[in-house]
């Protein structure tokens, strides 16, 4: 493995930081961010921060952190299990209809996605599908032992939004790879449970420390202590809804292959190669010969061979990646390519003539909801890339011709 290419930040009072953002802007808050968390006394080693960094509710987005005999609700945040999943297709470029308007509005017909509006929620199934319903069966009766002990669960989304899109930043896209091969691939997560759920253990969190929340670097960083009561609750619901984020994908992944079917005449199989990969969650890894707690906050797993998704914003390109297994970085690497700036100030800089040229070469929408989405708001992808060199290896570059947003 080549030499590594990470920066140090010692932390006074706390664990060192390592970064791999050589050449990626970082800002100063989220800086701050990340030594509040690297002050925490159950911080084992160091934390790692991959190039996609930026300032995050709670936590910060692109942090590897590593604890043990403690776990911190925030800093996995509301979006539990939010992921990734890919699969090529036997079809080439050639195989597309020239207009791809047709394909873009069959997988917006075939996938629940948008926006909640008064009392209708137009991102949530209004008759569950059978195959929904199967899924949602395997996650049933885990479901029912959280909600027993924690009733207010179980009046959220959860069933109905199980193969669903949401809004934000997930989207569902086909896209060419470096060979023109055909590949779908989409982003998303836990829905409106895993928010759920997410919120009730942030809050119970707080609750519990009321006492010492004064003497924590940041009140987002009240954590549950290994063997408490709602320690062991917490696992298991973040266990829950990482399940269903990964139910959730395949299914979506499912249904747009057969609304594909409905406009590509030619027959294709879908899942020559296919990538299933979370990148908000919390799980027991080994390290440094320890067991840990690893909570990746906008990162993805990296062991040597293994697997991933590293998409870039709507316009620009995105990777498939296999790991290096960089124990340095907690065997990880980025999500993403990053914001550089927030919603709010995308939607004030930018106007819709502007996502329009940045979007050219994607048959996508390209109106006002979707300007904090625009290429501009977020790093250049090819730095992020550059940067985690000794995390990951280039499998395959990807181009979206499609592009579905809630």
């Amino acid at each position: 493995m080549e030499k590594q290419n990470y920066q140090l930040l010692e932390v006074a009072n706390g664990k060192p930081i390592k970064m791999w953002t050589e050449g990626v802007p970082v800002e100063g808050d989220a800086k701050q961010q990340l030594m509040n968390t690297a002050k925490m006394p159950f911080i084992f080693k160091h934390l790692a921060v991959m190039p996609d960094v930026h300032l995050g509710k709670g936590s910060t987005i692109g942090s590897v952190i590593p604890t043990i005999g403690a776990i911190i609700p925030a800093a996995v945040g509301v979006d539990i299990g939010c992921g990734m999943i890919a699969a090529r297709t036997s079809l080439m470029a050639s195989d597309l209809p020239d207009n791809l308007h047709p394909l873009r509005s069959a997988i917006e017909r075939a996938v629940p996605h948008g926006k909640t509006f008064g009392r209708r929620d137009q991102g949530a199934w209004q008759n569950v599908p059978d195959m929904a319903d199967r899924a949602w069966s395997s996650l049933d009766k885990r479901f029912k032992a959280i909600t027993t002990k924690y009733p207010k669960l179980e009046k959220t989304n959860n069933r109905n939004h199980l193969g669903t899109l949401g809004t934000g930043n997930h989207f569902i896209e086909v896209c060419l790879d470096e060979a023109q091969r055909v590949w779908f691939m989409l982003h998303s997560g836990s829905r409106g449970v895993g928010n759920a759920i997410g919120n009730l253990f942030i809050e119970l969190a707080k609750k519990d420390m009321q006492q010492h929340i004064a003497n924590l670097p940041d009140k987002d960083l009240a954590y549950f202590e290994e063997g408490s009561k709602h320690y062991n609750d917490y696992v298991e619901a973040v266990a829950w809804a990482q399940d269903f984020a990964k139910q959730n994908r395949a299914l979506m992944m499912h249904a747009v292959i057969e609304a594909a079917r409905n406009v590509i005449t030619k027959p294709f199989e879908a899942s020559l190669e296919a990538v299933n990969c979370h990148h908000n969650y919390v799980q027991k890894e080994r390290h440094f010969g320890q067991d840990v707690l690893i909570t990746r906050k906008g990162a993805v797993s990296a062991k040597k061979g293994e697997l991933g998704i590293i998409p870039g914003s709507m316009g620009a390109k995105s990777f498939i990646v296999r790991g290096l297994g960089n124990e340095e970085s907690f065997c990880s690497c980025s999500h993403g390519a990053g914001r550089t700036m927030s919603r709010t100030k995308a939607k004030n800089l930018f106007t819709v003539e502007d996502q329009v040229r940045a979007t050219a070469h994607v048959e996508c929408r390209k109106d006002a909801n979707v300007i904090d989405e625009i290429p501009m708001a977020y790093k250049d992808i090819d730095r992020v890339m550059e940067a985690q060199r000794s995390l990951v290896e280039v499998v395959h570059t990807l181009r979206q011709v499609v592009c579905v947003k809630g």
